[in-house]
């Protein structure tokens, strides 16, 4: 399976880290066939929040074939300007078995059309802008994450390792879940808690 984290410019650092330790954590644990890549716009260095430096594995040109996106957040102002982003993930979107987004990454899907007449959530200082400016969005406060269908959407950034620990738990079964959340020592908030 190919898992591919979009990140850029001023990106949470917990938002891609977190996901990003999941799914290692898993694949190692069960010893599974996961390639887990951090993608940027380009293959330049990103400088995530606290001049955090990381440098993609793959570019939105070059990216092997997902299964799973996962479009993070961050001061995302400025990406959902950039056209090839946001057509790179509509069309991504409709290829993977799952697409999720991480606190304001849900700003880029909402930009990109995925989330119309769907529930979703964001970080919660963020939701008040979430539904004005995406107004056939129906964004929900008070909840870590939501699915709808092959759509996730998680709250603020250490909810995304809620997330994870949920994709890994249905691309891999709860018993691997439980484990990574053990190993990361790591107190997994489950779907309803």
């Amino acid at each position: 399976m190919n898992i591919g984290i979009y990140l850029y410019d001023q990106a949470e650092v917990l938002d891609f880290s977190g996901p990003f330790e999941v799914f290692s954590v898993a694949n190692r644990l069960a010893k599974l066939d996961w390639n887990i890549w951090l993608v940027g716009a380009s293959e330049n260095l990103v400088e995530a929040r606290g001049a955090f430096k990381v440098i993609p594995h793959y570019s939105i040109q070059n990216v092997p074939a997902l299964d799973l996106l996962i479009v993070v957040g961050g001061v995302h102002l400025e990406e959902v300007h950039k056209r090839e982003v946001i057509d790179w993930i509509r069309e991504t979107a409709e290829k993977v078995q799952v697409i999720a987004s991480i606190c304001t990454g849900a700003f880029l899907l909402a930009e990109a059309g995925l989330l119309d007449g769907l529930e979703v959530t964001t970080h919660w200082e963020d939701i008040p802008d979430l539904q004005r400016n995406y107004p056939n969005v129906q964004v929900r406060e008070g909840v870590r994450w939501i699915e709808q269908g092959k759509l996730f959407t998680a709250a603020g950034i250490s909810a995304g390792i809620d997330l994870s620990l949920e994709l890994v738990s249905k691309f891999a079964g709860e018993k691997l879940a439980e484990r990574t959340a053990r190993q990361m020592e790591y107190a997994w908030i489950q779907p309803g808690t």
